[in-house]
């Protein structure tokens, strides 16, 4: 007799959500990152039992506490490389890496970029606050020169990391941006990444309230937003702007992007460049924009599937043993020089 077993009851966001005080500051981006983030989840009906969020150290490192799901808070920046062994230890498992623009770019810099170059099946989500907010407002390797911070009194004078240029400069195969309060478009990016096998990067504009409130008000600010961003669609035409009427297009003879508009100096839609989420060469020129010259490139900048790193040390693994017969632990320990430890000292054996 076949005995049907009850169908398992759709997840909701609330699913994801564990039963731990969130310990935020009131007003923080990270809330509106881990609504989407759970939200996400329940769309998708991801198995809890198989996700795994790993973490560094910084405000958001706290997220694999908040989520119901498995997790591993980790020391300052080697998420990655944690990350790195989970998904090569259990291939099956859905991975995430929740790092703040220090833990991520500064002294986890090296780990995450050895992730993306390997091409690690894995999500990694970059919380960008362009400032060091657990340990009580530092400057960050995104943090523009100026920056006026206890470790810069009078200013920053260091040039700010570019997150996404450094992730698509690192060999990573999907790059993408967002912000916390882009709550319809957050989620479709997280989609993409998810769905995309390999690593994906995602850059996600965070807003620090209590010690760099209003970093990215100059293109996320109601009152800007449609001049100041352009949100990427492959296949479709870079256009953007209140109007919908200004679009960027390749300078002629030279590789960059100027910002023009539609109905003057006779430039028409058909002049507009289309978005190719596989040209890297694009990506990086979207990536390197920035107001007020530019909008910000919002969505997937780069999409170019590869093999990821752990079904090629696997296929490696299974190759090895096929050639190689039985494994016998005994004979490789004793290969080589060995001695016999004896009461009155050690012997070379025989």
């Amino acid at each position: 007799m076949n005995v049907m077993s009850p169908q398992r009851p759709k997840l909701t966001a609330k699913d994801y959500t564990s039963d731990q005080e969130v310990r935020w500051c009131p007003g923080c981006g990270d809330y509106a990152i881990i609504k989407a983030v759970q939200r996400t989840l329940a769309e998708l009906q991801v198995s809890k039992e198989r996700t795994v969020f790993v973490s560094g150290i910084g405000c958001a490192a706290r997220f694999p506490y908040y989520m119901e799901t498995y997790g591993f808070h980790t020391i300052h920046g080697r998420a990655p490389a944690i990350a790195t062994g989970v998904k090569l230890a259990n291939p099956e498992l859905d991975v995430w890496v929740v790092s703040g623009d220090g833990d991520c770019l500064s002294i986890g810099g090296n780990h995450t970029l050895h992730l993306l170059r390997r091409n690690v099946d894995l999500q990694l989500l970059l919380f960008n606050n362009e400032i060091y907010g657990l340990t009580k407002g530092q400057a960050s390797p995104t943090s523009r020169p100026g920056t006026r911070s206890p470790s810069t009194p009078m200013g920053s004078v260091d040039s700010p990391v570019s997150a996404a240029q450094f992730a698509l400069g690192s060999g990573a195969r999907f790059v993408a941006r967002s912000a916390d309060i882009l709550q319809k478009h957050l989620p479709v990016v997280l989609k993409r990444a998810h769905a995309h096998r390999g690593a994906s990067f995602v850059e996600i504009f965070q807003n620090c309230i209590v010690y760099n409130d209003g970093a990215f008000r100059h293109f996320l600010e109601k009152g800007v937003a449609a001049d100041a961003q352009v949100h990427v669609e492959h296949g479709e035409p870079l256009i953007f702007g209140k109007e919908r009427n200004r679009g960027l297009r390749l300078r002629s003879g030279e590789l960059a992007l100027d910002v023009v508009t539609i109905g003057e100096d006779g430039v028409t839609e058909d002049d507009i460049l289309k978005h190719d989420e596989t040209n890297h060469t694009l990506a990086t020129l979207l990536a390197s924009m920035t107001p007020p010259t530019h909008p910000v490139a919002l969505g997937v900048l780069y999409c170019d599937p590869a093999p990821t790193y752990e079904a090629l040390v696997h296929d490696q693994v299974a190759a090895a043993k096929s050639k190689g017969g039985a494994a016998d632990l005994d004979a490789l320990l004793r290969r080589g020089h060995t001695w016999t430890v004896k009461p009155n000292g050690a012997a070379p054996a025989q």
